[in-house]
């Protein structure tokens, strides 16, 4: 710790993690063991965040991530979008096909952004808040891809037609090395392949999305 840092506020931030890596909960005298801290802090730091509903316990005294912690990560996401657009708009108007941010939503891959490209005479509408299973369509594809060890001829992009609608094809690159964030940069189109250049190219503006957000 340093002069600029709040020793508390660490505790505090320790703590939620140490919560969300578990799956039952931590006991106070297990929180105590893990921060080195006596129980009396942990106490205190567990009553603060329940003001909070970052955190909550059960009748059986073990401590759970709060529902609080949902609503800030909703908040997430327009910070995430804000920043993927610059990338996102130019992937859309140099391809000519609607780009779009997906993230990971439990088993599901959400989109947060969407650009259209301006120049084209028709593009695949595609809309924010778009949901669909991880494991259709080159957005979600991708995202499971960057889950399995990387192999050391692997293109780095995913390519899909027809999964998610008729006649459209699509292309994605994950998100590498953004803590927290787990999602892929894609473009989907009306054409029965994907053109060769449109593969590596979405996997650069996932690199400056990444780029963009640590």
């Amino acid at each position: 710790m340093t002069a600029e840092t709040s020793q508390t506020l660490d505790r505090g931030l320790r703590v939620l993690k140490l919560l969300a890596d578990t799956d039952h909960g931590l006991t106070v005298t297990e929180l105590s063991n893990k921060l080195g801290v006596n129980r009396t802090v942990v106490y205190r730091l567990l009553a603060t965040l329940e003001q909070h509903a970052l955190v909550r316990r059960d009748l059986g005294g073990r401590a759970r991530v709060g529902l609080g912690v949902l609503r800030l990560g909703r908040q997430v996401h327009p910070l995430v979008r804000e920043a993927a657009l610059p990338a996102l708009r130019a992937l859309a108007e140099d391809i000519g096909a609607t780009a779009h941010l997906t993230l990971v939503d439990g088993t599901e891959a959400l989109a947060v952004a969407v650009v259209e490209p301006t120049w084209t005479d028709y593009h695949v509408a595609y809309r924010a808040g778009f949901r669909h299973p991880l494991d259709r369509g080159a957005a979600g594809r991708a995202i499971l891809t960057a889950r399995q060890p990387v192999e050391a001829d692997a293109p780095g992009y995913t390519l899909t037609h027809g999964e998610l609608e008729a006649g459209a094809s699509g292309a994605a690159a994950p998100l590498i090395g953004v803590t927290g964030v787990e999602g892929s940069v894609g473009v989907v189109m009306l054409a029965d392949s994907v053109p060769e250049r449109v593969g590596p190219r979405v996997v650069d503006a996932a690199r400056e999305v990444a780029d963009a957000l640590r």
